[in-house]
């Protein structure tokens, strides 16, 4: 019964609807030169919605204003630290990412298509897995933890020069099996509030909840730097949040349900560009 009044009221605070989006017809073009599809057909595997919206379609004017110009994107000051990075040598093998990368310009497109199967491995890599892979393998240095601080810079980097690129993440042959248990995931209820990804962001987005509108929850712009908690964040540290919310315990950053639902959520972008480093409330 407790659990059945929890539910009720979660549902009925994300029905207190203002307008749908904050500015529905809106378009996000940056530095005045890139441009960033926020809206498209949903693709092919997605049951129960027709259209798929970036969250910065959902944010105020003024957060949306935020992304337009990079000089006005919190978010940037990760990407030049991601930059000094990519320089800098580290390791037993003396090499930078720039000794085998001539610039992050060269890895242009390549967040988009993350997480993706690494034949040699035999698994799906997320983009930070693969990172960690060049640093150990390639480098000699020691692999950073996820969504570590070195390791958003990293992502950052590699999302900035793709950014306006369509998301393009494979959802069959090899990676089939944990892209179906990503979307287990992701349609199961949870902890105490017995509330699962798709109740708040498929069958409420668009609603209010918290004095904020709810988003479909797409990750195309992660890294993203949210003004709660005045820096940047990663995909797997917000998919704790969110199980956190719901009162249960949440899975371990790097764990095979998290990468599952990692490439299971990404998948559900296809279409929308990158465009981290995005910025959320």
């Amino acid at each position: 019964m407790k659990n059945t009044m929890l539910r009720t009221a979660v549902a009925a605070a994300a029905l207190l609807s203002a307008p749908a989006f904050a500015d529905e017809d809106a378009n996000l073009v940056i530095n005045d030169e890139i441009e960033i599809t926020v809206r498209a057909a949903a693709p092919a595997h997605m049951e129960n919605v027709d259209e798929i919206f970036s969250g910065w379609v959902f944010r105020s004017d003024e957060t949306q204003a935020m992304q337009v110009d990079d000089f006005d994107n919190p978010g940037m000051i990760w990407v030049e630290a991601g930059a000094e990075t990519f320089a800098s040598v580290d390791g037993s093998e003396g090499k930078s990412c720039a000794s085998c990368h001539n610039s992050p310009e060269d890895l242009a497109g390549v967040k988009a298509v993350y997480p993706k199967w690494n034949e040699a491995a035999g698994e799906v890599r997320t983009i930070q897995m693969q990172v960690n892979d060049c640093r150990e393998n390639r480098m000699g240095a020691e692999p950073w933890k996820i969504d570590s601080g070195d390791m958003l810079n990293m992502e950052a980097l590699l999302a900035s020069v793709s950014r306006g690129v369509p998301v393009n993440v494979a959802i069959d042959g090899p990676v089939q099996s944990t892209w179906e248990q990503g979307k287990e995931i992701y349609y199961t209820r949870f902890g105490q509030l017995e509330l699962s990804c798709a109740n708040c962001h498929e069958d409420n987005y668009g609603n209010m909840i918290r004095a904020d509108h709810l988003s479909q929850g797409q990750i195309n712009g992660f890294p993203t730097y949210r003004l709660k908690n005045a820096k940047l964040n990663g995909v797997q540290g917000r998919f704790k949040g969110c199980v956190r919310d719901t009162r249960a315990e949440p899975f371990s950053a790097g764990s095979p349900e998290f990468i599952a639902l990692e490439l299971y959520v990404a998948s559900r972008g296809n279409g929308l560009s990158v465009e981290g480093p995005s910025v959320r409330n």
